[in-house]
């Protein structure tokens, strides 16, 4: 029993991988089991489809994505710096990413959007649940920097997709130059976008 349940993290975890460095639409469930190792028949005994694996690794990388924004959104700091600490995280794990296998790798959720947001509906509307859910979060924060009259947006829900949808750009800029820099505008961009001033912890000794 042991061995039936390690070989769906193994599908999943290979899955991803791969979904990472080439795309969905080139892999085949073949190649996903022989880089997980395990028989094919494994793969059938678990998901019922590649959309069915793909919709499976979508759901296994928003838990961990959800836990880690969750933790930095609703910590113990400024509003701005909170968004701030979100922005540098991402930074983190695409220069790790591109440390391990020497490419920026981009955002899962907006490789699968450009790439089948067309084609599957179901993958369709799992990631707009996402980044509906990734919107709510950050509107949140920018609630609490409103209410401190820390911003001069007062559309929250707006000024929350303004902020993701520039963190996704940034993010698949650096995927398409290979260049993690590319992130380096995410701070100055949101407070723009915010029309807010940098929190005075953020500038300390100028």
């Amino acid at each position: 029993m042991g061995r039936t349940s390690d070989a769906r993290e193994k599908i999943l975890s290979a899955a991803q991988s791969l979904i990472e460095l080439r795309g969905y639409s080139a892999l085949g469930v073949a190649e996903i089991c022989k880089t997980a190792g395990v028989p094919k028949g494994s793969f059938y005994y678990f998901f019922a489809s590649k959309e069915a694996l793909a919709l499976a690794v979508i759901d296994e990388h928003w838990a961990g994505q959800q836990r880690t924004w969750t933790r930095i959104l609703n910590s113990g700091e400024e509003p701005l710096q909170r968004l701030r600490l979100l922005f540098e995280e991402t930074e983190a794990g695409q220069r790790a990413g591109q440390q391990g296998c020497g490419t920026v790798s981009g955002c899962l959720f907006g490789n699968l959007t450009l790439e089948l947001s067309n084609h599957t509906e179901a993958i369709r509307a799992r990631l707009q649940e996402i980044f509906d859910a990734q919107v709510e979060l950050v509107d949140s924060v920018i609630a609490e920097a409103l209410e401190r009259k820390e911003i001069t947006a007062t559309d929250t829900r707006e000024a929350a997709r303004a902020v993701v949808a520039q963190l996704e750009g940034q993010v698949l800029f650096a995927k398409l130059y290979n260049s993690t820099h590319r992130l380096g505008p995410l701070w100055a961009n949101c407070l723009a976008l915010l029309g807010a001033r940098a929190p005075r912890e953020t500038v300390a000794g100028v």
